[in-house]
């Protein structure tokens, strides 16, 4: 007998999910997509796992409440990786998933993708976490990401201090995408690319006629921020006469527009951020102390690239998917040597220069693998490249008293030496580590080499005592 149509259509979905158990019984909780990554089918032990309203249909990232660039970069990965949830999923609190995707094809075209979820239960020391857009596996990024996630709860002042390219302008966008206020508008000002008057005139707004060209009145980025956040770039560029407006704008809840006389009310939360000191600013006179002080309720110190050396390639093989991804060449793994010179490098630009050496190695090679020819120009210019000077939070922290049982300190070559190669003695390592309280990143700065550099010397000298 012929079956009909209609008991094919009966069967397919109990064929369906006979496949589903039969994947979470080989590989765990199961999620099937389809090439455009909405969900087509959830394994019993997957809706376990996942929040709560996740449902057939819907996009990948939406059924895991993370974001979009963190799932689209889960399943263009070739390994595991995790996501962090934002609400409690099944109700038994879990924050984070572990997540390897394999790809489906049917017929030599992209069919979707079969997805493996698994709770998060690793050692919280070393793992990796993906996190509104950002990745690491160092300590002190996770810990900045959970002090972000409790930030967000409230509507207090963050200031976000660090170096050009560490990612300050993604940490205030997932302050604002994890606040309450996400739904309301995100306004970006840099405080640096303006005039004094043309930064005033758009922060606050203008009246018609207030100045030559005003032929209409403009709202400025406080009020077109109503209801949401303001991220204030570079701050401590802001002119003095210009911060005391700003104090009261604080202070009031409300704008007075350039040529405008009365006050209008704004309801706005204000994340802020800088590469410099701002109390060192404050006592040059170049900031006030009490502007500073309703900026910075929550201070938030963003890491450069070279104080964690283990992201660092990571990084750079997760910017290589994503371009492999586009189209055109595609590269599978990077070469030892080109591995080296990406862990020795400097990066004063961070992360963004990471990312934009990737970019130029991916079209400038033409091989599978990438090697050391591939990277920017500078990367093969120099040998030694300049390393700048630690973070200024590292700098400026008072050090731990020198050990009276070790030789006085003097002896530690200067910290403005810049060769990785200098002749550094297993007993200056030991007394700048003293000195710096078995800081490693701090007793690198002290002797002018890398932190790997240190690293290595240590394992030499722990292989040559084992000997």
């Amino acid at each position: 007998m012929k079956r009909t149509a209609a008991a094919t259509e009966v069967d397919a979905p109990r064929a369906l999910s006979q496949a589903l158990r039969a994947l979470e019984t080989l590989l765990g909780p199961t999620v099937l997509l389809d090439a455009q990554a909405r969900v087509v089918a959830l394994g019993a032990e997957a809706q376990v796992l996942v929040p709560r309203g996740a449902e057939v249909g819907a996009r990948f990232h939406e059924a895991l409440t993370g974001t979009e660039d963190d799932c689209q970069a889960a399943l263009r990965a070739a390994r595991e990786g995790l996501i962090t949830l934002r609400g409690g999923a099944g109700g038994a609190g879990q924050r984070q998933l572990r997540v390897r995707a394999v790809r489906l094809s049917e017929r030599g075209k992209d069919a979707g993708w079969s997805v493996h979820l698994a709770p998060c239960a690793v050692d919280p020391d070393h793992r990796e976490e993906r996190f509104q857009g950002m990745w690491t596996q160092d300590s002190r990024m996770r810990r900045l990401f959970r002090i972000v996630e409790k930030a967000a709860r409230t509507d207090v002042t963050v200031l976000l201090r660090g170096e050009s390219g560490t990612g300050k302008e993604k940490v205030a966008c997932a302050l604002h995408a994890l606040s309450p206020r996400a739904h309301g508008p995100f306004r970006a000002i840099n405080c640096a690319a303006l005039s004094p008057s043309l930064l005033e005139s758009e922060l606050f707004g203008h009246a018609r006629g207030a100045f030559t060209g005003a032929v209409r009145d403009s709202p400025g980025h406080f009020r077109l921020a109503q209801g949401g956040t303001l991220f204030l770039d570079e701050v401590a560029e802001m002119p003095l006469d210009l911060q005391a407006k700003m104090l009261r704008v604080l202070e009031t809840h409300s704008v007075i527009p350039v040529g405008g006389r009365e006050p209008v009310s704004v309801d706005v939360r204000i994340v802020s951020a800088t590469h410099r000191a701002l109390r060192h600013e404050v006592e040059q006179g170049r900031f006030r102390a009490d502007l500073m002080y309703r900026l910075r309720v929550v201070p938030i110190f963003l890491p450069p690239l070279r104080e964690r050396p283990g992201d660092i390639l990571p990084l750079a093989e997760q910017f290589l998917a994503e371009f492999n991804a586009r189209g055109g060449r595609t590269v599978q793994r990077i070469c030892a040597r080109a591995r080296r010179q990406l862990e020795e490098y400097a990066w004063p630009g961070n992360v963004r220069e990471l990312r934009n050496a990737m970019e130029y190695a991916h079209v400038m090679g033409e091989h599978a693998t990438l090697t050391e020819a591939d990277l920017p120009p500078e990367f093969n210019e120099q040998a030694r490249p300049v390393r700048l000077p630690l973070s200024p939070a590292s700098i400026t922290s008072p050090l731990p008293p020198s050990s009276p049982s070790l030789p006085s300190p003097p002896s530690l070559p200067s910290a403005g030496a810049r060769d990785p190669l200098v002749e550094v003695s297993l007993g200056d390592i030991r007394r700048a580590l003293a000195r710096t309280g078995g800081r490693r990143a701090r007793a690198a700065a002290l002797l002018g080499i890398s932190r790997i550099t240190l690293w290595r010397r240590l394992k030499e000298a722990e292989r040559d005592e084992k000997r």
